[in-house]
């Protein structure tokens, strides 16, 4: 049993005046839609749920009452006749007009990304989307027409003509499928046609190459005299003590701050998974955080200075700020590089590989996997296998050394 009628909602504005709603009521579950428009309460009319004539716009108010409420028992009929089980909630997304549109539900996904306050996750995602409209070259596209076809000529277009890097392709085709499956348990769509899966575009990251410095490549840096409070002297101290952590992200060695140094350790929140770490300090970090401890006040409380001065409450700011200090570590990363005549791609993330690298075989892979912080001991195994040759060049060897 379904049932639609106007209403006007208990939740006034600062004038006093509340909101004129559409109700959808299905097997006792309701739902509602507002048409954006608020009067005064004593200009209701609660017995006929319309505009009282003592309202200066009751005629067009009425007028848009009953026609919304024609077009939700429209699109309630349509839906009912195609799926009986059809949810309230799909029924309001498609009588808000986003339909089976694939971008206005992109739209909703990507702005409850910001409502969770996930700005790195909304930064990537979003020009993906992009991405998607531009080769599609339309503003809205239905997403039941999202098909094998389709999603394959995509991934010829990012390949070919943005010449994006297959690691990437799958990131684009994986924000294609959560909106796909945002969809499909919203209602506004069954799987019947979904396009991923075995025998479809099936999602598999290709293997990265994570190539990390040599031990002699890290002396190199740490022995070059460079002049004290000059950038490359900053940059080789923020990537070392990285190095020294066990390969810490950039954004959490920028967001460090004095009190998370105590007793000799360094306790801190990681921000890709927000686990806790803590780590006993080195003695060449302690000699590192003895060249800012002056600064300390300066620097907002923060061991470096790239985050001083921005509001540590507003997560856009800050996001803003570490991709900023990181570009700019990463460009003075490759000066250091020619002067210690390393001929590799030095970046603040190579830090993370580097240690990988050194530690090789020597940590024990359950030991390396509480460094990490990695959820999973599978992949510490798999990181690690970038790193780790020896026995594969002992049977190389083996074989041909005759």
């Amino acid at each position: 049993m379904s049932s639609i009628t106007a209403i006007l909602r208990k939740k006034p504005n600062a004038k006093g005046e509340y909101p004129i709603y559409i109700r959808i009521t299905k097997e006792r579950k309701s739902t509602f839609v507002a048409l954006g428009y608020y009067i005064k309460i004593e200009d209701w009319d609660e017995k006929h749920k319309k505009v009282r004539k003592s309202h200066p716009n009751a005629v067009r108010l009425n007028n848009l009452i009953t026609k919304r409420i024609t077009e939700a028992g429209g699109k309630l009929i349509e839906m009912d006749a195609s799926d009986k089980n059809v949810s309230v909630k799909a029924i309001r997304k498609r009588i808000i007009n986003k339909g089976n549109d694939f971008f206005a539900i992109a739209e909703e996904y990507l702005a409850n990304l910001e409502k969770l306050k996930k700005y790195n996750q909304l930064s990537a995602e979003k020009p993906r989307v992009t991405h998607f409209r531009d080769f599609l070259k339309c503003k809205k596209f239905p997403i039941e027409q999202i098909d094998v076809p389709l999603l394959k000529a995509y991934q010829s277009y990012l390949k070919a003509e943005r010449e994006i890097s297959d690691r990437t392709i799958v990131n684009h085709l994986i924000v294609i499928r959560t909106i796909y499956n945002s969809a499909i348990n919203e209602g506004i769509i069954d799987n019947k046609n979904y396009p991923f899966g075995k025998d479809k575009i099936q999602i598999k990251f290709p293997e990265s190459i994570k190539i990390g410095l040599t031990q002699e490549e890290v002396l190199a840096i740490e022995q070059l005299e460079l002049a004290v409070g000059s950038k490359e002297w900053h940059t080789r101290n923020v990537w070392l003590l990285s190095f020294y952590l066990a390969g810490i992200r950039v954004a959490d060695v920028l967001e460090t701050k004095w009190e998370d140094i105590q007793d000799g350790r360094l306790r801190y929140r990681m921000n890709k998974n927000q686990k806790v770490v803590s780590l006993k300090i080195p003695d060449k970090v302690l000699t590192i955080l003895s060249y800012y401890e002056p600064y300390k006040a300066l620097n907002g409380g923060y061991v470096f200075p790239e985050l001083k001065g921005v509001d540590e409450k507003d997560s856009k700011a800050v996001l803003a700020a570490i991709r900023n200090a990181n570009k700019t570590l990463n460009k003075y990363l490759k000066r250091i590089a020619k002067l210690a005549k390393i001929n590799k791609n030095i970046t603040m993330h190579i830090s993370r590989h580097t240690f990988g690298n050194i530690s090789g075989d020597k940590i024990s892979v359950q030991m390396l996997q509480k460094l990490y912080r990695h959820s999973s001991i599978t992949t510490t195994v798999n990181y690690q296998a970038n790193f780790i040759s020896k026995d594969i060049d002992d049977a190389l060897d083996a074989v041909i050394d005759f």
